[in-house]
């Protein structure tokens, strides 16, 4: 329900009713029409370009961020940047504004369960890039991807399935992805203008796949909804400049930090209610803070051992 002091307008559309995908402001909930919540003081149109543009700008910030690092310091540290929550926290945000805790519980479920399509991309990239060309692994992990995105979908998961497909998931894409872990990524020098050239690119994509997901469909927005585009972001920019295998580096790295992802989704979905929204999104951020805390320090223990 929509909370008081807020209006509905017909903006959003397009989903399943008990799964949750998101775009900014726009709720795919199945087979229904569902209407969106917009602030009594904003228009639908301005407040959609809003939420666009904060999306654009903070996931091309922390891209930015997590690639220079990973250039600076190692993949590890990159890649632990890279894979807090940067891109689904402000949208569960912007939900839990507009809707109450069991909503936001229900929502957790059905993100714990497409978590683990994002460990296949990035685990099947990680394989391919070590021969191959940065558009064809990019596009062969994509339709791994996909595959997996439409495969899980139209399933009704409980937390305790979605648990124990992650556990599965990423227990088998960690093993894989483990010997690929501790290349050097080798040093650059870059230009003044790199850092704008990163961040141009990585917002541009944001606003492509946001953009885009309006005009093909309810199946299309669907999917465009949970497309990884930090990480894709990150192959993009790294495979380029350092080579398939120091990006793959980056990004077997991540698998295990994402599994946090996926344990802080559990923890919201399950702290939601009993809590309120808030304080579930506060302690699901503590938690992905921690686990890759202790994923960095796991790793450097394996560094120096």
């Amino acid at each position: 329900m929509p909370r008081e002091g807020c209006r509905w307008n017909d903006v959003g559309y397009w989903g399943k009713k008990r799964k949750l995908l998101t775009l900014p402001y726009t709720y795919f909930l199945g087979t229904q029409t569902v209407s969106l919540c917009q602030l009594n003081c904003m228009s639908p149109e301005l407040m959609m370009w809003f939420v666009l543009a904060t999306k654009m700008a903070v996931t091309a910030l922390f891209v930015t961020a997590a690639t220079i690092i990973a250039e600076r310091l190692g993949a590890t540290v990159g890649a632990l940047v890279a894979t807090l929550p940067v891109s689904a926290g402000p949208v569960y945000v912007f939900l839990a504004l507009d809707h109450d805790s069991t909503f936001i519980s229900s929502s957790a479920v059905a993100s714990l369960a497409l978590n683990s399509a994002t460990a296949i991309y990035l685990t099947a990239y990680v394989l391919i890039a070590q021969r191959r060309s940065m558009w064809l692994s990019i596009s062969l992990a994509f339709v791994m991807w996909l595959a997996a995105v439409l495969v899980l979908s139209p399933v009704q998961w409980a937390a305790w399935s979605a648990s124990a497909l992650n556990v599965i998931v990423f227990t088998a894409c960690t093993f894989i992805v483990q010997p690929f872990c501790f290349v050097r990524i080798p040093r650059t020098t870059r230009p003044w203008y790199d850092f704008v050239l990163r961040a141009g690119l990585v917002a541009s994509l944001v606003g492509v796949v946001v953009t885009l997901s309006f005009q093909i469909g309810p199946t299309g927005s669907g999917v465009l909804a949970v497309f990884p585009v930090i990480y894709t972001s990150i192959m993009l920019i790294l495979h380029r400049r350092v080579g398939g295998p120091a990006t793959a580096a980056v990004l077997a790295n991540a698998v295990p930090a994402l599994a946090g992802f996926g344990l802080a989704l559990l923890t919201l979905h399950l702290a939601a209610v009993p809590l309120g929204s808030g304080a579930a999104l506060i302690i699901a951020l503590g938690v992905s803070v921690v686990w890759n805390a202790v994923v960095y320090a796991i790793r450097r223990c394996q560094a120096l051992a």
